[in-house]
């Protein structure tokens, strides 16, 4: 499958990562501490980091979708270099 170029490199993805990884730190942290509640609120930062992507994603911040015909276009491209 050919590479895309900017796979990820939006605004949606980056903050979702940022937030999530956040999450996990905290978690990890009160994991090692032995403290179930603040693993718990880490656990659920990370989850929100996925929801708040997700949701810059349909705002329109994320990668726009291909049209069909872009797609159709790529795959004849690819054939004829095949032949």
């Amino acid at each position: 499958m050919p590479s895309r170029g900017h796979h990820g490199h939006t605004p949606a993805a980056w903050t979702g990562v940022v937030i999530a990884f956040i999450g996990i730190c905290v978690s990890s942290a009160y994991m090692v501490m032995a403290n179930s509640v603040g693993f718990w609120v880490g656990i659920g930062v990370s989850l929100v980091g996925g929801v708040i992507g997700l949701a810059m994603r349909k705002a329109g911040m994320g990668m726009p979708k291909e049209s069909q015909s872009l797609v159709d276009a790529r795959a004849a491209a690819g054939r004829a270099q095949l032949q």
